[in-house]
């Protein structure tokens, strides 16, 4: 799916990050690895600490309402304003209903006010953002607030290093208006279904509801304990997936919107963790300065929350008060890639909180 739009633009982004920090170390011990091979695992993979909810009872609609609040106290977004609300989320309040409307009725926003729930994971903020400037499209709506959140850890296995190192919980909410500013967005949405079980966790939805059953712990071939409650993922073609489809549709987006990798400014990628973005910035032909890959050594693969996390780390003070073209990309869960290419900058807020 093409996306190309014109018009519309980014005022706002704010990340929110659990306070509760989790080091590398703290956890190493239940993994079936010694010592030495533990800390081999942390160097190559940028592995050092995460930020993950202290009480499991923590949501993704909770860490949406501290930043929903934070914007409210700050006088950063008028309640009044808003004409739409996005909540993309693998992890809702509840299989009905849907958490966006939660979210209306929690703040008692207008009834005329649109809310949509997306079920994405790692490109889930490029979905959103889609789905934003279709929406600013209709008459009516001019003000879209994007809510991407997940709160994935407890859907971990302890005992799991392929994902347990990995996966942190964020929140971010990002605000997208029409503007009467020339603009130019280009980019593209794919998905190959045939692939969606690379990632999943099997129990939990109506094809496998959760028991005592699906509940036991079982060892996988390397040594991994997990049950089906709990995230899988088939590392190498996740891997191979990132490493073939991606590099491509970036090309083919870069080239057309008559830019290349040198007239953008920053490829600001979802994060799965860093070993995977060298290789991809390598791929792309892009300098790794370009390219920031310091989000999971930091906070954790919050799925496609980590896009905005990595704007706001690492840009944050920079796009408050200039302009720059971007690079965004979200590829993972579904399997789903898109990227899109827009300028990014002189924002009403791009900041980092922890909640």
């Amino acid at each position: 799916m093409k996306i190309d739009f014109s018009n519309k633009k980014i005022t706002g982004i704010l990340s929110i990050l659990p306070s509760n920090e989790v080091l590398f170390e703290d956890e190493m011990h239940n993994y079936s690895f010694s010592e030495a091979k533990s800390l081999k695992l942390k160097a190559a993979m940028g592995f050092k600490s995460k930020r993950v909810v202290a009480d499991e009872s923590t949501t993704s609609f909770d860490l949406v309402v501290k930043g929903l609040d934070y914007l409210f106290e700050n006088n950063l977004l008028d309640k009044d304003s808003i004409d739409a609300i996005l909540f993309v989320s693998q992890s809702p309040e509840y299989i009905m209903p849907p958490t966006s409307n939660l979210l209306h009725g929690k703040y008692g926003l207008d009834e005329k006010v649109y809310c949509l729930d997306i079920n994405q994971g790692c490109a889930g903020f490029v979905v959103g953002l889609q789905q934003s400037f279709m929406l600013l499209n209709n008459p009516g709506i001019n003000k879209v607030v994007l809510c991407n959140a997940d709160v994935l850890s407890p859907k971990v296995s302890k005992f799991d290093r392929n994902s347990n190192p990995l996966i942190g919980d964020a929140a971010a909410i990002t605000i997208i208006e029409n503007t009467t500013e020339s603009t130019s967005i280009i980019g593209e949405i794919r998905m190959d279904g045939s692939g969606a079980m690379a990632l999943n966790v099997p129990a939990g939805g109506a094809r496998m509801p959760i028991t005592e059953e699906t509940s036991e712990l079982y060892e996988d071939t390397f040594g991994n304990k997990r049950s089906k409650n709990h995230l899988v993922m088939q590392g190498d073609n996740v891997f191979n997936f990132v490493q073939t489809k991606v590099p491509e549709q970036i090309k083919n987006i870069v080239e057309s919107s008559n830019d290349n990798v040198d007239t953008i400014d920053y490829f600001l990628f979802h994060q799965p963790n860093r070993f995977m973005l060298q290789k991809l910035a390598d791929k792309i032909g892009v300098s790794r300065d370009k390219l920031p890959f310091n989000v999971v050594e930091n906070f954790g693969n919050s799925s496609g929350v980590t896009i905005p996390v990595v704007t706001t780390f690492n840009l944050g003070d920079q796009l408050e008060h200039s302009e720059m073209k971007v690079c965004f990309s979200g590829f993972g869960v579904g399997l789903t890639w898109g990227t899109i290419i827009m300028n990014l900058g002189n924002l009403d807020f791009c900041k980092l909180i922890y909640k």
